[in-house]
């Protein structure tokens, strides 16, 4: 990063997907962007006839809105022009999408915690996708990445199934190999063994076991290594439905607990479970809703934290500063913080604040 007029930049190169998402958290209006992007420009020939052609060029916006795509992970700013370009006049409006594996520059009057913690998080290969699943119903599946930040949906796979009719079953049968092949490849382009500590298949009732049979079957038929070589860390869950949001279910199982309790992805999950069953078990030590979270801040009480990553793209200066102030007492108090993203299956729940308090003696009312 360099400094120049009294602001910080840092340049960033966005290398995966989910670095799209941390990019969204770390925009605010106002900023300044600085960017590789298309612009269509009119041309005049020297016969006088007018066309136009698209160019590349590098422009510089003060960020006015944005708009992140969750399901294609992509991120649209758009802004006014506030440095010279051969291309587009000062103050003119236009609208950068940010390309994987290109860099861009982001310069802010003021960077926080919330902000630099976010940064260190994208940088850190530590933090990657090293939890995958396949969510499977009969002619339906889901082939998920879950890293601490996000649920990342990376294929669909839909084929319709045939009923068995009486007497023959040919048709049902060579469909479901059809779904069942498209469901094997997807897993060899989508997920990278190499990261990848554990893949659950999830299903109602038998799918699942099918899949599983007929996928290492066929990478005995075919020899498919890195299947064969992985086979360890494939495991079969139940799930109610082959839908996303089963996903939440499959992972708040005992059995998957125990399974990823190495891995990355299921913090999040395991901390919203304990202050359930704190809710339940003690609830004067649970607290939510800003003003009590606050308040036992202010008593020093606060052991975990837990804060949805939305409130954090406010954008009124004033309520978000309040927000990061909040995390910034409960770290320098001792206190563990877990920013929940709104795009993890934890973080789909509708949830502001809560807050654990470890000293017995705080009292306060736990609702809003």
């Amino acid at each position: 990063n360099s400094q120049t007029n009294k602001s910080i930049q840092v340049t960033l190169i966005p290398e995966e997907a989910e670095d799209m998402w941390h990019t969204y958290n770390l925009l605010q209006v106002g900023d300044s962007l600085r960017a590789s992007t298309i612009r269509k420009v009119q041309t005049e020939s020297s016969t006088g006839s007018v066309g136009s052609s698209r160019v590349r060029t590098t422009l510089t916006l003060c960020v006015e809105t944005i708009d992140f795509d969750s399901q294609a992970c992509q991120l649209r700013v758009k802004g006014t022009n506030i440095q010279e370009n051969q291309y587009v006049k000062m103050g003119a409006y236009h609208t950068i999408e940010l390309e994987l594996n290109r860099k861009f520059t982001l310069a802010k009057k003021a960077w926080d915690s919330v902000v630099l913690d976010r940064i260190e998080q994208a940088c850190d290969p530590a933090q990657k996708a090293d939890v995958a699943a396949v969510v499977m119903q009969e002619g339906l599946a889901n082939l998920v990445l879950v890293t601490p930040a996000m649920t990342l949906v990376r294929a669909k796979v839909e084929v319709t199934i045939p009923r068995k009719r009486k007497g023959s079953c040919a048709q049902h049968d060579k469909a479901l190999e059809r779904f069942y092949e498209a469901v094997m490849q997807g897993i060899l382009r989508h997920f990278s063994f190499d990261v990848v500590k554990c893949v659950l298949v999830a299903s109602p009732g038998f799918v699942k076991d099918q899949f599983i049979s007929y996928l290492f079957k066929e990478a005995v038929r075919q020899d498919c290594k890195i299947l064969l070589e992985n086979r360890s860390k494939f495991m079969v869950v139940h799930s109610s439905s082959g839908h996303k949001y089963s996903l939440k279910e499959v992972l708040c199982d005992p059995a998957v607990t125990a399974r990823l309790s190495d891995t990355k992805a299921s913090g999040e999950v395991k901390a919203l479970e304990d202050f359930y069953k704190m809710l339940q078990q003690e609830p004067d030590r649970a607290f939510y809703g800003l003003a009590h979270v606050e308040r036992a801040s202010e008593a020093l009480a606060v052991d975990i934290l837990m804060i949805s990553d939305k409130l954090f793209r406010h954008q009124d200066i004033a309520t978000r500063s309040r927000y990061v102030r909040l995390v910034d007492n409960v770290k320098e108090n001792g206190g563990n913080v877990r920013i929940f993203s709104s795009l993890h299956v934890s973080g789909e729940r509708k949830f502001l604040f809560y807050s654990l308090c470890f000293r017995e003696n705080y009292i306060g009312s736990s609702c809003d």
